[in-house]
């Protein structure tokens, strides 16, 4: 307290002499004032100076306000304009030290820190969504500033060292971040063969130390994250910041090269997209995996996959309308969104959770967690409305229209789509208003067929709104929305019994499916086109459409894959194994080019496990 105090006499003492100087006329420029604060304030002590300028401030006002005397007044009046003058070269002196100010206060504030707190003291500066994220420099000038008191305290050694040791592995990983692309010729998948190629295998051989060089490898084995740290004897504070300071630049590495991939903005987006959430789950499965050792080190791993979902919530290709799945093809991450829920019941209600929970409300959907989904939308629903987020809030209420007809709740269904419409003409949103219409017209549908209702004019209507919101996604380019409004035309018409028009539709859907990359609705349509193709007697098309549909939905590990499992089953059983076989080896090379040879080696384990 009497370093604080004797620190502010000495900077109201400076700020006299500036006023006092400039009263005498021995100030001739700004620059001169600049460099007298340039030589007198100390880096880190920026609030002390502050509360002495507002104080003086004052003081100099109320005279300036309430002098009668001219001279006086006139002498205030100069006064002030000192003031001021140092208060815009005092701003100036902010904008130049601005990294030093923060390296001071983040080593002031680690060092202060409870020992249990000092982890997440430092995860705050390395935020990317903060005001003035730290960059490698200035991290290197933290790493340094902290050994100063490496020999009093351990814990800060530890993260000093992590630091420094993280950077220098992040330099050489640097030249390979996107080199396995071209090796391969493959986008951002995490999948492959096990072990060989991708991402994990190349960086593993880039670092060095024992902890991030096992979790690559086990990754690119495609083995269990969780399970990897839980097998670890003990991992030292210094090894913990390392493999965090990895991961986060890896990430953050690949979305900003994604990202400037102009020569075609969707596929980047697309990849940016995988590249957030493989990163957000891998980190959450760390932290699951060290609760058994150190709750810090736990706590820490979801400090950061929250903060790498608050930066993608605010990018502009946030998927609201899912779409998600398009390269999540290693089976280690098939149940991982899972894995997000829990710290997200620790963060506050901010927009950014309202989106983040959108995301896991319609993966919950794809995977037949129909009543996790709909807690999910609603608790963004009312979020997103506090937050006054509308394109979010009509996003979550269209996603439950769709969540409740998967329930067969069609009443429901059409309630929410009705009440995305018109919230959606109002806002002028025209993506979440091809989304309700394409709701409203699909659970008028289904509604039609539970109550048995075969007029006609009772789909007509249906099919209209189906249409217009067809004709709105062809108008935006929206082709998520498109695949959506095809796939839904086709399963009216199948309702209606009408299979060529069911049948023309849902291919077409599942083109645009495949062009948006969502794997989830390219399963349910080739899941659909199984069954009108078996009600046609179509029975080699129908092993064709089921195989592909099947194996897609469980690879996003969605519930829905039994319903082709089913009727594959029945198809097998009605034509015997040999027929099966040679129908299903008819359409080998078109399941091979989408699915590859070990997707179609695994049709019949997957067959097998249904029976």
């Amino acid at each position: 307290m009497s370093e604080s105090l004797s620190l502010r006499d000495r900077y109201l003492a400076l700020i006299d002499d500036i006023v006092q100087s400039t009263l005498k006329g021995q100030i001739s420029s700004v620059e001169q004032v600049y460099q007298m604060l340039l030589k007198d304030l100390t880096p880190g002590t920026g609030e002390v100076f502050e509360l002495a300028l507002s104080d003086r401030l004052n003081i100099i006002q109320n005279q300036a306000d309430g002098e009668a005397d001219e001279l006086k007044k006139a002498k205030a009046t100069r006064s002030l304009r000192a003031i001021k003058t140092i208060q815009s070269q005092w701003q100036r002196w902010q904008e130049h030290n601005k990294a030093t100010e923060a390296i001071v206060l983040a080593v002031r504030e680690i060092t202060t820190a409870a020992a249990p707190e000092r982890l997440a003291t430092l995860l705050r500066f390395t935020d990317p969504n903060q005001k003035y994220p730290f960059n490698v420099q200035q991290l290197q000038q933290l790493a340094k500033s902290l050994q100063q008191f490496a020999q009093a305290d351990a814990d800060l050694q530890q993260i000093s060292i992590g630091v420094t040791r993280g950077l220098a592995a992040w330099q050489r990983l640097q030249d390979h971040l996107v080199s396995w692309m071209y090796e391969q010729n493959r986008d951002l998948g995490f999948g492959g063969v096990p072990g060989e190629k991708g991402p994990w295998a190349t960086w593993a051989k880039q670092v060095s130390s024992q902890l991030p060089q096992g979790l690559f490898r086990t990754l690119a084995m495609e083995q269990s994250a969780i399970q990897f740290i839980e097998q670890q004897r003990s991992v030292t504070l210094g090894e913990w910041v390392e493999l965090a300071l990895i991961l986060q630049y890896l990430q953050r590495g690949l979305v900003n090269w994604f990202d400037q991939q102009t020569y075609n903005i969707e596929a980047g987006s697309k990849l940016s997209i995988s590249t957030f959430l493989t990163f957000a789950v891998i980190w959450s499965q760390l932290a699951s995996g060290f609760q058994k050792i150190a709750a810090a080190y736990s706590d820490g791993c979801s400090q950061i996959m929250l903060q790498i979902l608050r930066t993608f919530s605010q990018r502009p290709y946030f998927p609201l309308y899912g779409g998600i799945f398009a390269s999540f093809t290693g089976s280690y991450l098939r149940n991982a969104l899972d894995y997000l829920d829990e710290p997200l019941r620790q963060a506050e209600g901010t927009q950014e959770k309202a989106r983040i929970l959108t995301l896991l409300g319609y993966s919950q959907r794809a995977m037949g967690q129909y009543q996790r989904s709909i807690a999910f939308h609603q608790q963004a629903v009312e979020i997103a409305r506090n937050a006054g987020d509308r394109p979010c809030e009509i996003a979550n209420l269209n996603h439950l229209s769709r969540t409740y007809v998967q329930e067969q709740n069609y009443a429901e269904g059409i309630n929410y789509s009705q009440r995305a419409l018109i919230l959606s003409r109002q806002a002028g949103d025209r993506l979440g208003e091809t989304n309700a219409l394409v709701n409203l017209g699909y659970s008028e549908v289904m509604q039609a067929q539970q109550l048995e209702q075969l007029e006609p004019e009772t789909y007509e209507m249906a099919i209209n709104y189906l249409q217009q919101g067809l004709k709105l996604s062809e108008k935006l380019g929206d082709i998520q929305g498109k695949a959506l409004c095809l796939s839904s035309i086709g399963i009216a018409y199948q309702v209606m019994q009408q299979p060529e028009n069911a049948i023309k539709n849902l291919e077409a859907g599942f083109n645009a499916a495949q062009m948006s990359g969502d794997l989830y609705l390219q399963g349910l349509n080739l899941t659909t086109l199984a069954e009108v193709n078996y009600s046609q007697a179509n029975f080699t098309r129908a092993i064709y459409t089921g195989c592909l549909g099947m194996y897609l939905l469980n690879q996003i590990a969605s519930r829905e894959w039994r319903k082709s499992a089913g009727l594959l089953t029945i198809l097998y059983n009605q034509m015997g194994e040999t027929a099966f076989q040679n129908a299903l080896q008819q359409h080998r090379p078109k399941l091979i080019a989408i699915i590859g040879v070990d997707g179609y080696d695994y049709i019949p384990k997957l067959l097998e496990e249904y029976r």
